[in-house]
């Protein structure tokens, strides 16, 4: 079948949405599928060379406005290049199958405001968001994309997103299909795995003896370092342990801030932009993700995937598939002795090898082949619906 794949930008390097996007690319060619990938930008090399490409043009403009161009502008390439099946991955609409990888935009405006600590600066966040006129035509957007008949296939990308439908836009549970994000597991198959990893740890300044925690994350705030830089200075100090943080190249502030804090000397190393992370996943033994907004963080599915267990929050949907053998949960990010208490018990040298044993077992269970296999039957249903429709036609 000839799928057509919708999203503005795909460059995996960026991680998220872009990264499964050329992982389902690969996998659907290799399956013989024919891939139709309808966008604005893209990174040929990540993709299969069977790939076919309808260049959107590059839309520009006020932000609240750049999605709706973009949605158009898509639509009409479909109607233009018509596919067996379309999926939607942002702000488009008129596909069959919209799967919203960054989930509603509704949930994550209320998610937001949380990275902000409780008290004024929350409050003075709220009340700038009020006069955004982002805010309200991402709203109406959504209502276009999920509320406007013929109603698209929805996939949520987990069962929180699957709530979140229902808290935000009304659309019944059952109206709503749970798929699980998923990562491919080839991407972390290397057979010098352990050599890699004492190079990596060499760069760090850390022995093959230490233990070393990982942060993964380009937007630092929403995802919780500032909360996780509080936290460590609570941990206490017989607990003996390093955290990478791998993200944005721009860290001063938050260098400053770890100064601060008096975690910098013997806690944080600050390793900047990495295009492949897979190096410092090697390196660690356990990853922290105190995200405020996640629907269901890839960053915490390839930290499985290498087995390493996993502190993150009941603001992501990727705890639903850990395991008390490999995970810790944490309820409000902005408590710092909630998540001290976390780190510290996840990153216990007695209990490290059984919850990594149990972290690489976790991410066998839900891999992506099971994603993608899922997928295909959705993909399938799709194809013979629309067949139908037109044969009564």
């Amino acid at each position: 079948m000839d799928v057509g794949l919708c999203y503005e930008s795909v460059i995996p390097a960026r991680g998220g949405c872009e990264h499964y996007i050329s992982d389902l690319a690969r996998r659907l060619a290799r399956d013989g599928h024919g891939v139709h990938l309808f966008s604005s930008d893209w990174d040929a090399d990540a993709l299969p060379a069977s790939t076919m490409y309808h260049r959107i043009p590059r839309v520009s403009g006020p932000r609240f406005l750049r999605p709706w161009r973009f949605g158009h502008a898509c639509l009409a390439a479909l109607k233009a290049n018509p596919v067996d099946v379309s999926i939607g991955f942002d702000k488009t609409w008129g596909q069959d199958i919209l799967y919203p990888q960054g989930g509603l935009h509704s949930a994550s405006r209320v998610h937001n405001l949380l990275k902000h600590p409780p008290g004024l600066a929350r409050a003075a966040a709220r009340l700038a968001r009020r006069f955004d006129p982002t805010s309200y035509s991402f709203a109406r957007l959504e209502r276009q994309q999920y509320l406007t008949p013929p109603t698209p296939i929805i996939l949520a990308i987990s069962d929180m997103v699957r709530g979140h439908f229902q808290e935000y836009l009304g659309v019944p549970a059952s109206s709503v299909r749970v798929l699980h994000a998923a990562i491919d597991p080839d991407r972390f198959a290397a057979n010098d795995r352990h050599a890699r990893r004492e190079r990596e740890r060499a760069t760090w300044g850390i022995g093959p003896e230490e233990t070393a925690g990982l942060f993964v994350a380009m937007n630092y705030r929403l995802k919780g370092l500032v909360p996780l830089l509080r936290s460590l200075a609570r941990v206490p100090r017989d607990r003996k342990f390093r955290i990478g943080i791998v993200g944005a190249r721009n860290y001063s502030r938050y260098e400053t801030k770890a100064f601060r804090l008096g975690v910098m000397k013997d806690r944080v190393i600050f390793l900047g932009f990495r295009p492949d992370p897979r190096d410092a996943y090697f390196a660690a033994d356990f990853l922290v993700h105190p995200t405020f907004y996640d629907p269901c963080s890839l960053v915490a599915l390839e930290a499985l995937a290498c087995g390493l267990p996993v502190v993150t929050t009941r603001y992501n949907g990727a705890r639903e598939l850990l395991t008390a053998d490999c995970g810790r949960v944490v309820n409000d990010p902005h408590d710092p002795r909630e998540l001290a208490a976390a780190i510290a018990d996840i990153s216990n040298p007695a209990r490290l090898p059984a919850r990594k044993a149990a972290a690489a077992e976790a991410g066998r269970r839900w891999t992506f082949e099971d994603h993608y296999r899922q997928l295909l039957v959705v993909l399938e249903e799709v194809v013979v619906r629309k067949r139908a429709a037109a044969l009564a036609a």
